[in-house]
């Protein structure tokens, strides 16, 4: 298990290594994006309610498409239908929409700040690993955060949460980008 731990690493760090360029321009735009969400919480988290929505709308439309192109029977088209539902409730509805989002963005920030971590171990030797860390004990914090002040949450933590976990992830490809660089730079 650990050379296979060992050989994604490699390949994670050799691939940062050879698109030094687009790790920095993406972990810049992310930063950006991250500032513009911190900026406007509100815009940001009704935005991402309506385009959850018509994604769902759009998938819901194509399942049932599908459904009944193969004949895959009444239960398929039923939950092609009820995701269709779902996907405009979101979107004629973005604020009960953001409530709902508000729980599952808490769960989701905890287990991927957690994962970020324990992958922050994983890649300990290399520079930038303590950015990685500091962005999964972030993304805990942020989770944490949330969950403790739900309802009222709600309304402005979207947006401002997910505009710093961007801000945080876009610094944390920016370290890696800029210590690849370095290595590549010294190696020429």
């Amino acid at each position: 298990m650990s050379q296979e731990l060992s050989a994604i690493d490699s390949t994670f760090l050799r691939e940062v290594k050879k698109n030094t360029g687009l790790t920095i321009a993406v972990s810049i735009l992310v930063i950006l994006m991250g500032i513009f969400a911190m900026g406007s919480p509100l815009v940001a988290g009704v935005s991402l309610a309506i385009a959850v929505g018509f994604i769902l709308i759009f998938s819901g439309i194509a399942q049932l498409f599908f459904s009944v192109k193969v004949r895959a029977g009444i239960v398929s088209i039923i939950l092609s239908i009820l995701t269709i539902i779902a996907g405009g409730y979101m979107v004629s509805n973005p604020g009960v929409a953001l409530a709902s989002m508000t729980i599952v963005l808490a769960i989701y920030l905890v287990i991927t700040g957690v994962f970020e971590a324990v992958m922050a171990f994983q890649i300990k030797p290399s520079k930038g690993w303590v950015w990685a860390l500091f962005n999964g004990l972030i993304s805990v914090l942020l989770g944490a955060m949330i969950w403790s002040q739900f309802p009222v949450s709600g309304v402005w933590s979207i947006g401002t949460l997910i505009g710093i976990k961007l801000f945080f992830t876009g610094w944390t490809l920016l370290m890696f980008g800029l210590s690849a660089r370095t290595v590549v730079n010294t190696q020429l």
